[in-house]
């Protein structure tokens, strides 16, 4: 249509091609008006600092009460006492179990030995790999597949609401206690998770041997909860509310736990193998800078998180094995004497 408009402007009135020309022109742009200037209190001012290993916080509303931290402490208090019970009929279980099987397992030796083995069977390498493992390997196993599973759901964008909720922590967050644990298995960079799951990988085969696979898991998870609520009470104090996450706390415990019982042990870092130190001195090091980072308001890390993990695990192996695990006897007294009792009207059901 605008093409035939415009061929009909050679004719003998060209007039009309003058009309037409002005209207492909278009129509004249308004003037501009001058932009006042935004009043100087509605100037936003400069953003705050973000952490590099945690995902943007969501906005908060608030300063909240002190008193939120008595939830904390009470889920603290007692998902610690159910880590050690549980650990503690754990190992029961895994005993009485050890000596029931002890005949199936030399049996089902013997016939591995006179069946003909099959080569290259990718279930016999993987068995293969998982025995020349130590037992703290085996065990930090199933931790370090939780955190890239948590870390995978990170990654997916109808999870970030749910994932800011549950697994990070914030005491002026809806949810309070149920992150405190499931935040040590949360990572939301990729070399922060990498860092904390060497860490615990390397130092895996002497904690296990030093506490055993049923207490480490109940000092690991008890760790992960209590220096969540140090770093609750961190931030109330100082007023920074902003959301944390990562397995640091829990490993510091660790870390803390094996230079405290072995300080003459010599270490090295990972890209710097010439360089060798103590483990006590590598451990003062690491306190130091914590409690550093606390005092000049560093937000790289959760250093009250980093420092409530160090001193559980010095204190841990000092006094609280004493105190925790060595009077479990009660507990698994009680729960032998119900197994015991729930087997026998067991089997004087059956032979009536």
């Amino acid at each position: 249509m605008a093409w035939r408009c415009w061929a009909r402007g050679w004719g003998p009135r060209p007039h009309r091609l003058t009309v037409l020309l002005e209207q492909r022109q278009g129509f004249r742009r308004a003037r501009a008006r001058p932009e006042e200037p935004p009043a100087a209190e509605a100037r936003p001012g400069p953003p705050p600092p973000r952490r590099s290993l945690c995902p943007p916080p969501p906005p908060r509303a608030g300063r909240p009460s002190p008193r939120r931290l008595v939830k904390p402490l009470l889920f603290a208090v007692g998902f610690t006492g159910s880590a050690f019970g549980s650990a503690a009929i754990w190992q029961y279980e895994s005993l009485k179990s050890r000596v029931q099987t002890y005949f199936e397992e030399a049996r089902a030796d013997w016939l591995d030995k006179i069946r003909p083995q099959k080569r290259g069977d990718f279930r016999k390498q993987v068995n293969s790999w998982w025995n020349n493992l130590t037992e703290g390997q085996r065990t930090v196993t199933g931790i370090i597949a939780a955190n890239v599973f948590v870390f995978c759901l990170w990654r997916l964008p109808g999870m970030r609401r749910i994932m800011f909720t549950y697994f990070t922590s914030d005491p002026s967050s809806r949810a309070l206690c149920s992150p405190m644990l499931l935040s040590t298995f949360s990572h939301f960079s990729l070399f922060h998770m990498a860092a904390n799951m060497y860490v615990l990988w390397s130092f895996s085969s002497s904690i296990v041997s030093l506490l055993g696979c049923e207490q480490f898991i109940a000092v690991y998870l008890s760790a992960g909860v209590i220096s969540t609520f140090v770093s609750y009470v961190a931030k109330m104090a100082t007023g920074r509310f902003e959301p944390s996450l990562g397995a640091s706390g829990a490993i510091m415990t660790v870390l803390a736990a094996v230079c405290t019982k072995m300080p003459e042990a010599k270490l090295a870092i990972i890209f710097l193998p010439m360089f060798t130190f103590t483990a006590g001195n590598a451990l003062k090091a690491i306190i130091a800078f914590d409690t550093a980072g606390l005092a000049l308001g560093w937000r790289l890390f959760d250093h009250a998180a980093h420092l409530g993990g160090a001193l559980f695990g010095m204190w841990y192996v000092t006094y609280g094995h004493e105190l925790i695990w060595k009077n479990r006897e009660p507990l698994v007294k009680a729960w032998h004497e119900m197994r015991t009792k729930k087997t026998g009207k067991g089997g004087g059901g059956r032979s009536n």
